[in-house]
């Protein structure tokens, strides 16, 4: 399960560095605005990246936010595109916060396996 989970993780970051970076006219636009639109796809790479990397969560944290910073800056070279600090703030955070998700899922499920071990 581990395999499909880091798979999923690595694609879905490649689709939003393609969305960050690529032609503007691909991306997909939502009624979310631009935050809101960035905020549901970091929390969406911090749960799949916290559930397929469990075992170093804290480091698994500052491998993202500086590739974050990483994908943000590059911005500075792509055409009709541009980094602004707003936008890795509210990526890196929502990121995080999919870490956390991702850390109490992962305790909800171990809670429930020691319920049911019980019985």
């Amino acid at each position: 399960m581990t395999i499909v989970l880091r798979i999923f993780a690595w694609l879905l970051a490649a689709a939003v560095t393609f969305a960050t970076l690529g032609p503007a006219s691909y991306r997909p636009h939502s009624h979310l605005g631009q935050d809101g639109e960035h905020a549901f796809a970091f929390i969406l790479i911090g749960v799949a990246f916290g559930l397929a990397y469990s075992r170093n969560r804290p480091r698994t944290a500052m491998i993202a936010v500086v590739m974050i910073g990483v994908i943000e800056l590059l911005q500075l070279w792509a055409p009709g595109r541009h980094a602004r600090l707003e936008d890795f703030v509210v990526d890196a955070l929502t990121a995080c916060v999919g870490l956390v998700i991702a850390a109490g899922l992962d305790w909800a499920l171990q809670r429930m396996r020691a319920a049911t071990n019980a019985s």
